[in-house]
């Protein structure tokens, strides 16, 4: 914990108090310093391919924290993309399983094909809920509005069982949750929430044989020798789930290399034990408080119903929280200090 203090203080100077990594985390000081010398290269006319460098060193420091071999990972930029192109994948009728009321980046591209049976149930009954002809269950870890994780276990237990694919949304998870993207065929993170990173980046992981993928959204980064991919259709695909990698929003990488090393260095155990403490001592702050937080063991994330409507009034006394679905939602992260907690419970206790 002493690491993770020194590391933080040194990169961390937030100006308010905020409590809002489930919207977007912040930035370290060895990030920005990176994503302004990458600007300055553009600007004064460099060459950039030492940026191309960096998206290779991203891909192989997210791999190692999902607990995947670097082939299985690509890059993206949204997760409602990779979305996309497993509901593309997926022939006509073919049932999806999702829980209600998750996000929308998550579901959104299992709708917009018109002909899937997407079924929705509540989180809690997902993995029960899993039988023979469903073809994928996809569900995010951490639930936005709430927090409520997943029983990823279970859920993975039952998809093996029937036969399910299993597509895994880790952006309000990735980065404070231990997670073995490899336990499961697809999984996709934004990188601006936990993962400390600027926004426009998003990693994809893919099973070994690709399941059934088709790349529709393959251009000259998608080839097995990108730079002799530039014209005409590309003549041959990578032959990792580098394939699927859409082309990158180059300026970024060298800021998010920062940020995954950062949070390398600290170790996602140690952020899992410093983002849960101070979770748990919200929602027993907020109990004795007389209000009651939405169950969610566990979570980096607490939301309270009743009290989003005290949004504006907390962010006019400079802390950042979300109101999300009628709550009140705090989400907590290695920059935050139980002194950022007890200012949050003072307003909220006025």
């Amino acid at each position: 914990m002493e690491t993770l203090t020194n590391l933080v203080r040194a990169e961390f100077a937030p100006e308010n108090t905020f409590l809002n990594t489930a919207s977007n985390g912040l930035l370290p000081a060895r990030t920005v310093t990176a994503l302004d010398r990458a600007a300055r290269m553009r600007a004064q006319g460099l060459p950039l391919g030492s940026l191309y460098e960096d998206v290779e060193h991203v891909r192989a420091a997210f791999a190692r924290l999902a607990g995947v071999p670097s082939h299985r990972v690509a890059t993206g930029g949204s997760v409602a993309e990779y979305g996309g192109l497993i509901a593309a994948s997926l022939p006509a009728g073919a049932e999806v399983l999702t829980a209600e009321g998750d996000f929308a980046s998550l579901v959104n591209p299992f709708h917009m094909r018109g002909d899937l049976k997407v079924r929705a149930v509540p989180l809690e009954g997902l993995a029960e809920s899993v039988r023979p002809g469903t073809a994928l269950v996809a569900v995010s870890a951490a639930q936005s509005a709430d927090g409520r994780i997943a029983d990823l276990a279970g859920i993975r237990e039952a998809a093996l069982t029937h036969g399910a694919r299993t597509y895994i949304d880790a952006s309000q998870a990735f980065g404070w949750l231990p997670l073995d993207a490899g336990a499961y065929d697809f999984v996709a993170v934004v990188a601006y929430k936990w993962l400390l990173g600027p926004h426009g980046i998003a990693f994809f992981t893919a099973p070994e044989d690709f399941g059934d993928l088709v790349p529709l959204l393959a251009g000259w980064v998608a080839g097995e020798v990108p730079f002799d991919s530039c014209y005409g259709p590309v003549a041959e695909l990578a032959h990792s789930a580098r394939r699927f990698d859409i082309a990158p929003s180059l300026l970024g990488y060298p800021g998010l290399r920062a940020s995954l090393e950062l949070l390398e260095t600290i170790g996602v155990d140690a952020v899992h034990a410093h983002d849960l403490a101070l979770a748990d001592r919200f929602r027993a702050g907020v109990a004795a408080l007389g209000h009651e937080p939405l169950p969610s063991p566990g979570s980096a994330i607490v939301s309270v119903p009743g009290l989003d409507h005290l949004q504006p009034r907390l962010a006019e006394a400079g802390i950042q929280v979300s109101d999300r679905a009628g709550n009140l939602r705090a989400s907590f992260h290695l920059y935050n200090t139980e002194s950022d907690v007890d200012r949050l419970l003072e307003q909220l206790s006025g």
